[in-house]
C-alpha cells in the first residue's frame, strides 16, 4: 500500500464514519431515535473516530503515545471544516463542542491502540461494536430523555453617577454603536449584537423590548417595579421570528434547547455618589448533556450582560 492510500485509510475511514453517523442523527425521519444534541453523538462519534483513526495507522506509529493522541484530530478538524464549509453546521456550535470532541476521540485513540497492540483475538468485533456504538445508545438516551434545568446568570458593576442618571439607562437603552460592543464572546461566536431597548411606560405590566441585529428580539413583560430600585421582566424569544441564517439551530434562543426566562435589575448604593447595578437572569437548557452546555450558556449570558452594564456604566457617568 503506498503512503497515500495509507493515509487515505487512516483519515478517509474515520471521516465516513463520523458523515454516516451525522447523516443519520440529521435525518428528520429518525428524529425519533436519533438527535446531533445528544451524549451519544457528542460523546460516542469522536470517541469512534479517534479509535479508528489510530487502528488503521502502522504499529510503528501508535507506539508513540503523542500519535494516538494528535492523530485523531486531523479527521476531527476535517469533519468540522467540511460541515461549516456546506453550512451543515454553525461556527458557534462547533466552537463550544470542538474540546470535547477533540478530547474524546484522543480516548479513542489511546483505545484502539490498546486493541492493536495487544492484537486481542476479537479486536475487529470491538472495532464494529464501537462503531455501532452512538446507533444503540441514542435509542436509549432519546427514551429517557432530556431533564429542563434552570440555572442563573448573575453580574455587576460599579457605577460612579447618580441614580437618576443610571436608571434611565437602565429603563431604556439608547442606540449602541458597533464600537460600543464589548462582547467578545458573543461576538467571536457569531451571536447578534444588542442595538437598542425600548420601555412603553414605568411600571408593572410595562412592554419592553430589547432589540438585537440579525433580527434578533427579547419580547419583556415588566413583573416588578420600584422606580430608581429595581425592575424584574419575563422574557419571550420567539426562535420563528429569528432569520434562518442568523443562528445555529441548535443553540438558538427560544428553541429545543436553549431559552431565557427572565431577567432583573436591582440598584444598591455604596456611597453618596456611587452605586452597583446588578443584573441577572434565569435561563433554562433541555440536553442530555446539560452538565458541560450549562457552562457555555453561562459564559454567554454574561458576556451579553456584562455588555450591557458596561454601556449603562459608560452613558450614566458621561451623563449621555
Amino acid at each position: 500500500m503506498t503512503h497515500r492510500n495509507k493515509y487515505l485509510k487512516i483519515v478517509g475511514i474515520p471521516l465516513i464514519f463520523a458523515f454516516v453517523v451525522y447523516g443519520m442523527f440529521e435525518t428528520d425521519s429518525l428524529s425519533n431515535l436519533f438527535a446531533i444534541m445528544s451524549l451519544s453523538f457528542i460523546f460516542l462519534v469522536p470517541f469512534g473516530i479517534g479509535c479508528l483513526t489510530v487502528y488503521f495507522s502502522s504499529v510503528k506509529q501508535i507506539e508513540k503515545p503523542g500519535y494516538r493522541f494528535t492523530a485523531p484530530w486531523i479527521p476531527v478538524l476535517l469533519f468540522l471544516i467540511i460541515t461549516m464549509a456546506f453550512s451543515m453546521e454553525g461556527a458557534a456550535c462547533w466552537i463550544m463542542i470542538l474540546p470535547v470532541f477533540l478530547i474524546a476521540s484522543s480516548f479513542g485513540g489511546y483505545f484502539g491502540a490498546y486493541l492493536k497492540l495487544k492484537k486481542k483475538k476479537d479486536e475487529n468485533t470491538y472495532i464494529s461494536v464501537l462503531v455501532l456504538l452512538p446507533f444503540l445508545i441514542a435509542p436509549v438516551e432519546h427514551y429517557i430523555g432530556a431533564h429542563p434545568s434552570v440555572y442563573k446568570a448573575y453580574t455587576y458593576i460599579d457605577i460612579d453617577a447618580g441614580k437618576a442618571d443610571i436608571w434611565q439607562n437602565v429603563t431604556r437603552v439608547k442606540a449602541i454603536k458597533q464600537e460600543q460592543d464589548k462582547g467578545w464572546l458573543t461576538s467571536s461566536l457569531g451571536f447578534p449584537r444588542p442595538i437598542r431597548a425600548e420601555l412603553n411606560y414605568n411600571g408593572v405590566g410595562g412592554y419592553r423590548k430589547a432589540i438585537f441585529d440579525k433580527g434578533l428580539v427579547f419580547h419583556e413583560q415588566v413583573t416588578a417595579y420600584t422606580e430608581e430600585k429595581n425592575m424584574s421582566f419575563t422574557i419571550t424569544a420567539n426562535p420563528y421570528e429569528i432569520p434562518s441564517a442568523t443562528m445555529d439551530e441548535h443553540v438558538v434562543i427560544g428553541g429545543d434547547y436553549f431559552d431565557v426566562m427572565d431577567g432583573t435589575y436591582e440598584l444598591e448604593q455604596l456611597s453618596p455618589k456611587k452605586y452597583r447595578l446588578h443584573l441577572y437572569s434565569h435561563f433554562k437548557l433541555s440536553t442530555t448533556f446539560n452538565f458541560y452546555a450549562a457552562l457555555w450558556a453561562s459564559w454567554i449570558m454574561k458576556d451579553i450582560q456584562n455588555n450591557i452594564l458596561q454601556v449603562i456604566k459608560q452613558r450614566a457617568e458621561q451623563r449621555t
